[in-house]
């Protein structure tokens, strides 16, 4: 049966389903990562993008796709980590903008909107690089546009586009050499396939699976229904107006009890219920399901869960009488003055006079890294950084909660570049992005900051600062892999040098040491080592003294930096 058009019940399905299928392919999208290094973050990344992006969508009140496209894209930019994050987030807004006001979705309408996802998505990318996401999503649209012309059947359409994406990243590896070296498709390509995979199962009825470590908790539960309920009850909306009485909620322990007559069926499960009431939300596993749906016979329901499973919690309320109560007291509070006590003006007006007018802000981990770069003139630090990459919504916070006029950005890694860059953009006051790629590099650029000099200077001078640095960090690997000309064997240890692997070795000290040696040039002057988590001070001595042999009148200075992943950061000035 042809299906042509998507309702706002459809696209919920397809984009719950496309969270769900991230959330369950993290751990395999983060395993593609090129380096056999333990940071491996695009699953992660994308799976908590789209969780996001999920979040806003089920927490809109509108039934109009228009609209949850809108909300997804909002969702999405705020939790977008890493580039990854910030590319799907853009699929996505280039998506909503070509669907703004459409209760529903035509073939061509989703054809349309895809495709301009990905033009966006190509057009936030300032150097755009094939082999990657984009190739995936621009071929897959392309697919697409060529399928409109033969049918608007959405299902023959959207599997093609999925079986295009699919054939796309197939060929990633040729056109990015470093991927066919190591033997791995693009991990963004993937992350992409899987959510037209996701959309794909859902549009055509296919029950997407959850990983089986996956299941959502009860404050995810209770998000969803506060959102179920928001949708229905909001403001000062007439309790006349409300069309079903009972929010009725029910757990249900599957193949229990004495009334049982039915096997457990989700969509069995789902399309009665659906036909008894709105804003119904089934959660399952194999053996309980939950159940939340507004209805007008609270007893049908109860009654068909118990065909399927004893009931272990029942809550029926009557949003009616719920909100009677709630206009009653607002309208007995609503003359009550807010403003604050004299003791709340004081804390407010100190805690103004403490916030300098320029804020530093820099994404960091590690106690003593910490404290380095506050010692350095950084006012906010946001945790994260490898394997923690920080959304949207972390940077914006900062910056709007750091209570200065204008603030500097520095995320201290690469794959944090985009979604910086993005929360600049939606932030209160003015911000500029230094675009220091490792601690070391945010260590050199902080030297040259000058808290009299305006925004745009301090971003030149800061940046002008990034290539006096060397940047090298020590990890182990976690598969093997030829890369880089390399042969690497799991466990052994790496030193990485600006994003190259230079030395391997089974031994932790030979490789810092080794490492650090090819760092070392005729201009060097200055060695900064940092041990973290898994590193130690007397290793990092050491490394001092084997540096000091090569040049005695090179300034080594050793820091606890406390920092996770990598046991040694080491910086040549």
């Amino acid at each position: 049966m042809a299906v042509t058009e998507i309702t706002n019940l459809e696209f919920g399905k397809m984009v719950q389903a496309a969270a769900d299928k991230l959330n369950q392919q993290a751990d395999f999208i983060n395993s593609l990562n090129v380096f056999p290094v333990p940071d491996g973050d695009t699953g992660t990344n994308m799976a908590s993008s789209m969780a996001s992006g999920a979040k806003y969508e089920r927490e809109a009140s509108s039934d109009k796709v228009g609209d949850l496209s809108a909300a997804l894209a909002k969702g999405l930019l705020m939790g977008a980590r890493g580039n990854s994050g910030v590319i799907l987030s853009q699929i996505f807004r280039g998506f909503a903008k070509a669907v703004d006001g459409k209760d529903v979705l035509t073939a061509k309408d989703f054809v349309d909107a895809y495709a301009n996802g990905a033009k966006v998505a190509y057009k936030a990318v300032m150097k755009p690089t094939e082999g990657t996401i984009l190739t995936v999503v621009r071929e897959s649209a392309q697919a697409g546009l060529n399928k409109i012309k033969e049918s608007d059947d959405l299902l023959e359409i959207v599997h093609a586009i999925y079986e295009a994406s699919q054939a796309a990243l197939k060929k990633t590896p040729d056109l990015l050499p470093v991927l066919k070296e190591v033997g791995v498709v693009d991990s963004g390509g993937q992350g992409l396939v899987d959510v037209l995979e996701a959309f794909d199962e859902s549009l055509s009825g296919k029950q997407v699976e959850k990983s089986a470590d996956y299941q959502p908790d009860q404050a995810e539960v209770d998000e969803m229904v506060n959102a179920m309920d928001h949708q229905s009850v909001q403001g000062k909306l007439d309790p006349a107006d409300i069309k079903y009485t009972y929010c009725t909620q029910m757990l249900v322990r599957i193949g229990k009890g004495k009334q049982v007559t039915k096997k457990f069926d989700y969509d069995t499960f789902y399309n009665y219920l659906a036909k008894l009431g709105d804003s119904l939300l089934v959660l399952n596993d194999d053996q309980v399901v939950r159940v939340h749906v507004h209805t007008e016979h609270p007893g049908k329901v109860l009654t068909w869960g118990q065909q399927f499973g004893d009931l272990q919690t029942i809550e029926i309320h009557n949003m009616v009488w719920q909100q009677e109560e709630i206009m009653e007291n607002d309208d007995e509070t609503a003359g009550e003055s807010q403003e604050p006590t004299p003791v709340e003006k004081a804390k407010m007006a100190e805690q103004q006079d403490e916030q300098p007018d320029t804020a530093v802000i820099a994404v960091a981990s590690g106690d003593g890294v910490i404290k380095l770069l506050k010692s350095l003139g950084v006012t906010n630090i946001i945790s994260g950084g490898q394997t923690m990459n920080p959304s949207t919504q972390d940077i914006v916070d900062a910056i709007n909660n750091s209570g200065a006029k204008q603030a500097l950005v520095l995320p201290d890694n690469g794959n944090i570049f985009m979604t910086a860059e993005q929360a600049a953009e939606v932030v209160d006051i003015p911000t500029a992005v230094v675009h220091a790629k490792t601690i070391a590099q945010a260590m050199s650029a902080l030297l040259e900051y000058n808290p009299e000099a305006d925004l745009k200077t301090n971003q030149q001078n800061m940046e002008a600062n990034l290539d006096s640095v060397a940047s090298g960090e020590v990890t182990h690997a976690v598969r093997d892999t030829t890369i880089d000309g390399q042969d690497i064997k799991k466990d052994d240890y790496l030193g990485i040098v600006d994003g190259k692997i230079v030395e391997t070795d089974p031994d932790l000290e030979k490789t810092a040491i080794e490492m650090v040696k090819k760092m070392l040039d005729e201009d060097s002057e200055i060695v900064t080592i940092l041990y973290g988590e898994d590193g130690d001070e007397k290793t990092a001595e050491a490394i001092k003294a084997a540096v000091e042999e090569v040049d005695d009148e090179l300034d080594v200075q050793i820091y606890d930096g406390g920092q996770p992943v990598y046991p040694y950061l080491i910086s040549v000035e």
